[in-house]
């Protein structure tokens, strides 16, 4: 576990950073800064090379770290899909699947290549390590995502899309280079055995998330309207579904990521299909706090209600998983900057930001309804953060020896990640909103 000392000292930290963030919410937008740099930052600077607050012992606790990186992955997921409120047979969905499908293939491809050519070994840790840097971060877009549900603006949908899928799309890659790097993982035999688990993983993902989701929105809906009952505590109901969609997927060795964001998607689309076109916000706008046992109640109002209040709740537990998690990793940037100085550790996250990523972007979005400003910006706002230190652990917990190497030029990816697309973030999108209007 991480040392801490002086418990007062933590109390006093964690309650003025997270008091700063909400009083200082607006200025900060209004600056080229985001929450993820700040808490980066505030984590460097507590870590073992600045006051010495807490000391990561990285081969003592990556289990541990990776289980709370994929904590925090696993409610951003569902958050992004509830976010989705459009009609899947909309082709607005087509921009997310070119870019978690076919744009993050190119992106391990390019990835891989580079890395083995650099390194001069292609082997499973360059694998690994393009898999776990392909995978933009679901947790870290806050200011690229969707900004309520509905919101069907391209770019802003597209990457919001994406952050929900290509976690889970990475995930054979990650595990067959664990495999060729001599870990055991689910036995690969063979090409064959291995795009069998891949369509198992991804088909049994999909029917898992969207058959729990459905048939959970329906009982609900029915015991809040026909009886009365399973009233309150949306934020158990929220975690309830994502934690059992989650578990189920990872019990059949489906891709649970993509599992739990299909859920989040799907009990979004069943409000969609009893709300129908108006926006749920609309529906529930007239609402007072004291009439909301009775509007859980109303058949017309039921499906708004429960899918507003779980996607609020799931809102706002991913905000505290982004502070947390962004504290741990300036706290183990901190212990390792040193190594993360090295220009071979530098040199992976330049090729992917300036190659590889608007390569991908470029391939994947030939023929799309897009134009040249909203591919640009696509194609450069491709964030690394909280999935791309998950991977890092769960790299490290099954095959310590060969992914060591990796964790700098890891830490590297997500250090300039949020420097460089955090700053720019807010002044290129405003430029593309002012341009298009």
């Amino acid at each position: 576990m991480p040392a801490m000392k002086d418990e007062w000292i933590w109390y006093l930290l964690i309650g003025a950073l997270l008091t700063f963030m909400a009083v200082a919410r607006g200025p900060i937008r209004r600056l080229p800064l985001t929450g993820a740099m700040i808490y980066l930052v505030v984590g460097i600077a507590i870590g073992p090379a600045g006051f010495g607050l807490v000391g990561v012992d990285l081969v003592g606790n990556t289990a541990l770290l990776a289980v709370l990186a994929e904590v925090g992955l696993v409610v951003s997921l569902f958050s992004i899909g509830m976010h989705l409120r459009v009609r899947l047979r909309n082709p607005l969905w087509l921009l997310p699947l070119r870019l978690g499908g076919p744009a993050m293939l190119v992106t391990v491809a390019l990835m891989f290549g580079f890395t083995a050519l650099m390194t001069g070994h292609a082997d499973g840790a360059a694998l690994f390590l393009a898999a776990a840097l392909a995978p933009t971060d679901p947790v870290l877009a806050n200011e690229l995502r969707v900004t309520e549900a509905g919101d069907d603006e391209p770019v802003r949908f597209a990457l919001s899309g994406e952050g929900g899928m290509n976690d889970g799309a990475a995930y054979p890659f990650a595990l067959l280079g664990l495999s060729l790097a001599g870990a055991d993982m689910l036995g690969f035999r063979g090409v064959a055995h291995f795009a069998g688990s891949v369509v198992w993983g991804i088909v049994s993902a999909l029917v898992i998330g969207g058959v729990f989701a459905i048939v959970f929105a329906r009982a609900i809906f029915f015991l809040r309207t026909r009886h009365g009952e399973a009233i309150g505590l949306d934020g158990f109901l929220a975690l309830g579904l994502l934690s059992t969609s989650y578990g189920a997927a990872l019990l059949v060795h489906a891709y649970a990521f993509i599992a739990v964001f299909v859920a989040g998607v799907a009990l979004r689309h069943e409000e969609l299909r009893a709300t129908g076109d108006k926006n749920p916000t609309e529906v529930l706008e007239d609402v007072e706090r004291g009439e909301r046992r009775e509007v859980a109640k109303d058949p017309e109002k039921a499906h708004a209600f429960l899918a507003e209040s779980m996607m609020g709740f799931t809102l706002e537990m991913e905000r505290i998983a982004e502070l947390s998690l962004m504290l741990i990793i300036g706290c183990v940037v901190s212990a390792h900057w040193r190594e993360m100085l090295d220009v071979r550790a530098v040199l992976p996250a330049m090729f992917l930001f300036f190659v590889a990523r608007p390569l991908s972007v470029v391939v994947a979005m030939f023929g799309a309804r897009v134009d040249s400003s909203q591919r640009h910006l696509i194609g450069w706002m491709g964030i690394r953060g909280v999935g791309a230190f998950y991977y890092l652990m769960f790299g490290l917990q099954h095959a310590r020896a060969a992914m060591t190497p990796l964790l700098p030029v890891v830490l590297d990816a997500i250090v300039l990640s949020v420097l460089l697309h955090g700053s720019t973030a807010n002044y290129l999108l405003r430029r593309y909103f002012d341009r298009h209007r």
